[in-house]
This record gives C-alpha cells, structure tokens and sequence, in this order.
C-alpha cells in the first residue's frame, strides 16, 4: 500500500487534514499569520513540525526562520489539493471508476424552462415477435431531447456561429484528461455564488480537465437547482484560458452565473479559446482533488452544439 494512502475495512481510502492558526517569521524580517487553516497531510499521523514544513511547501515560501501552529487538530476528510501532498497513486495497476453523469429519463427537468426528454417505442418486444424468429424479440424506441439534458458537454459551435460542433471535437481532449478537481463545498455562500481567479491558482492547470466541486447537484431535479446556483466568474474563466486548461466541468446549473441579465462570460471565453465546457456533474466529492483521470465524450453529431455524455473519473487503487 502507498505510505501516503490508509485503507479502512471495505478498501476505501482514508484522508486527512490538520486544521490551525500559524504564524510563520521570516530570517529576513516580517511575517504572516493565518486563521482556520487547512492543510492536506500524507498520512494521519505527523509532527507539528512536519506539518509545518508541509505549510511552507504550500504557501512556497523561502527564508522561514520561525513557524508556530496553535490550536492543531487532524481531521478525516477529503483532500483540497495542497501543494507538495500528492493524493493517487498514478502506477499501472487496479483502478476505480467514478459515475460523474445524472440518468436521463423521460420527464427529467436539467434546466428549468426547458423541454423534458420524451422517450417513446418505434418497436415493441411484443411487435417484433412477428418479425424475427420464434424466441427473438427486440425493442427499439425513440427520445426527442434538447441537447442541454442530463449531464452534457457545450461545443464552440454553442455560442459561435463559427464555431467547431459536436463532430469536430478532438477526441484527445475528451478522453483520459488529467483531472484537477477543486473541493468547494466550504468556499462559497449564498452572498459570494462565484469562483474567483484566486480560487484556483494554486496548481499548475496546463493540459487538464479542471472540475469544480460545489455540492450543488444535491438539488438536482428539485426547485432549488435553478436559483442561487454557484458559477465560475469572468476573472476565473480568464484565469483558466491562460492557464492552457482543456475542459471546465461544473456541478451545477450552469458555468455562468443565469441571474445576471442574461451576460454570459464565462461560455463566451472557454468555447471562445476551444476550452470544452460539461455543466450537471455530479458525484465529485468522491473524486481526489488531484491524480484521476476525466473523460466525457459525446456522439459526434455534426451542426450540434450540445449534447449529454457518459462523464466520469478513474482513479488509480493503491495496494
């Protein structure tokens, strides 16, 4: 077994976070302190002073004389992704796969005010019993759907006329991406709904599927989903073009924020720089913030903007 990973009894994997206030000195003169403090750790059982050269790998400082930690507890729970604390095991072996896509069915409601797929037989098990040999039966039945159903991916051709479809998608930046996964569920409030910039600047993002875990999805289907959802800001999208990103996922109602009079920068700057955009995800508390691997692929229809895809995460099992 990885020395950084702990199993318990049904082979899920264990993580752990220290939560303190600090106070770093530097040799050099000055300082910085912090409150609530939160940091991934390697293993459950550490020094504070391993923590404490955990902290300056994070923050990348230099010169440090001097760090004091208070009020230090190691917590069970999910990594966020500090720096200098890798959370997978990326060797060959056995790996796990994570369903990241809501199930389409007839009647579902993804977006508030648009059409529910609508599912309906073109042939009956019962009538094909007249048309194949005895024993032999099949059903064949049609869905008439807006592409904006379930868990789905926007082309460029989405928001530019111009723009690449379904079809001129490379299958390379949908398949088997590294995956940068972003736990938010404590960042954000009904009275700061966007994701800044800052949020996500700590990692290096080059050539990865960047996912941004919410927690919204938990109203899915319900009233609540369409109002108050969080969004990625036209600062964070900037942020994540020049970050070379290849796709943004999000798990709520839509990558921009829909009460803001209709503006949408965010779909405007992603598909504007050929950055796939997949909205309704769900499940991305179960996937490690970084060391998966993402993919969404939809059916390459030509002259089509969006369209659902099967979404979902490996990730590699430590022994």
């Amino acid at each position: 077994m990885s020395p950084l990973r702990l199993r318990d009894d049904v082979g899920m994997t264990k993580e752990f976070r220290a939560h303190f206030d600090f106070a770093i000195a530097f040799a050099n003169g000055g300082g910085i302190h912090g409150e609530g403090f939160r940091l991934d750790l390697p293993r459950e059982r550490m020094t504070e002073e391993e923590i404490g050269v955990l902290l300056i790998a994070h923050l990348g400082l230099a010169l440090v004389s001097n760090v004091e930690l208070r009020d230090l507890r190691i917590v069970e729970e999910p990594h966020r992704g500090s720096r200098g604390v890798e959370t997978s095991d990326d060797a060959a072996g056995e790996r796990r796969v994570i369903d990241l896509s809501h199930a389409i069915e007839a009647g579902l409601v993804t977006y508030p005010g648009l059409p529910a797929p609508i599912i309906s037989p073109h042939l009956t098990r019962e009538d094909s019993r007249s048309k194949y040999a005895p024993g032999t039966e099949f059903a064949m039945d049609i869905i008439t759907m807006i592409g904006n159903t379930g868990t789905y991916i926007d082309s460029p051709f989405h928001r530019y006329a111009d723009g690449g479809d379904l079809a001129s998608l490379e299958l390379s930046t949908l398949v088997d991406l590294p995956a940068e996964v972003f736990h938010l569920r404590d960042a954000w409030s009904a009275d700061r709904r966007g994701i800044e910039a800052a949020t996500l600047a700590d990692r290096d993002l080059r050539g990865a599927a960047v996912l941004l875990d919410t927690g919204w999805d938990r109203h899915f289907g319900t009233p609540e989903y369409g109002v108050g959802s969080p969004f990625l800001t036209e600062d964070g999208a900037r942020f994540l073009v020049d970050a070379g990103v290849i796709l943004v996922g999000i798990d709520a109602l839509n990558i921009d924020d829909t009460e803001s009079g209709g503006e949408r920068p965010a779909h405007s700057i992603l598909l504007a720089a050929g950055i796939h955009v997949v909205e309704h995800l769900t499940g991305l508390d179960g996937v490690p913030a970084r060391g998966s691997r993402f993919t969404a692929v939809p059916p390459a229809v030509r002259g089509f903007g969006t369209f659902p895809v099967r979404a979902f995460a490996t990730v590699a099992m430590s022994h």
